[in-house]
């Protein structure tokens, strides 16, 4: 710009602010209306920054109303999944005798004998003799303790196999009441108590149709207990013990993603 041309811009503005009206109300220094701008853009800055606050928060609640949703469906999956598994088992063991399990049933009523001409002497409760394997009341307490046990009541459930095995321990479902009481605990992830149980029914009932899944469920107790060595070999021990069964179809899935994890 040329010095004549400053000059004439120079005049104008002169010439501008004398032809304005100044009043009090206006007459506020430069700084002052900066400092008022300046908290104006602060005021609409902070309602922004709330605005978008309350609209994350919203999200974060919709967020969460859907991960418990998924969380619910999930868990609900998980117990009908559990009640399956029990009903193939229940199933099985029916094929398995060729008769149907016994509906759980209310105990008889015993009717008390005649009273003889000479009272017998009375029998002491500590030589009385113990129950008989295989009786209608051992089927009776082992429905009842499966029926506890497929309503998902595992530390009842766990309680009824207890007394069942206390009362019957050689008896016909000692071998199966022994296998759900593992069941049991390995479900409510209480892993060394199923392991104590599972390793009991492969020494005590070797011969027992349910000691490939016994077996099995060791492997997996072993795989979450991050002892993959011998994750790995009870696994594949299932797999060459037990061909062409349920048992070692899963331990050999087992054993293939522990491969892929690198176990």
């Amino acid at each position: 710009m040329t010095q004549r041309s400053t000059r004439l811009a120079a005049g104008f503005v002169l010439a501008l602010a004398c032809a304005l009206p100044v009043s009090p109300a206006t007459a506020e220094s430069t700084a002052d209306r900066l400092d008022r701008l300046e908290r104006q853009l602060d005021s609409r800055g902070l309602i922004d920054m709330l605005n978008r606050l309350d609209q994350m928060e919203r999200d974060l609640q919709q967020l969460r109303g859907e991960l418990e949703l998924q969380t619910h469906q999930q868990e609900d999956m998980t117990r009908r999944q559990r009640e399956l598994y029990l009903d193939i088992d229940r199933r099985l063991q029916q094929l398995e005798t060729g008769q149907p399990a016994a509906p759980v049933t209310a105990p008889p009523t015993v009717t008390a004998p005649p009273v003889s001409a000479q009272p017998a002497a009375p029998v002491s409760p500590d030589i009385a003799p113990p129950p008989v394997a295989g009786s209608s009341d051992e089927q009776a307490d082992y429905e009842r303790a499966l029926g506890i046990l497929r309503e998902g009541r595992y530390p009842e459930a766990a309680d009824a196999f207890n007394r069942m095995l206390a009362s019957y321990p050689g008896g016909d479902y000692a071998d199966n009441a022994t296998y759900w009481l593992g069941e049991t605990y390995y479900v409510t992830r209480e892993f060394d108590r199923a392991l104590s149980t599972f390793s009991t029914l492969v020494t005590d009932f070797p011969q027992s149709s349910k000691v490939p899944d016994a077996r099995l469920k060791i492997g997996y107790i072993h795989y979450e207990k991050s002892n993959w060595k011998l994750a790995r070999q009870e696994l594949s021990t299932v797999v060459s013990t037990y061909p062409g069964t349920t048992a070692a179809r899963l331990a050999n899935d087992r054993l293939q993603r522990m491969s892929k994890e690198g176990r």
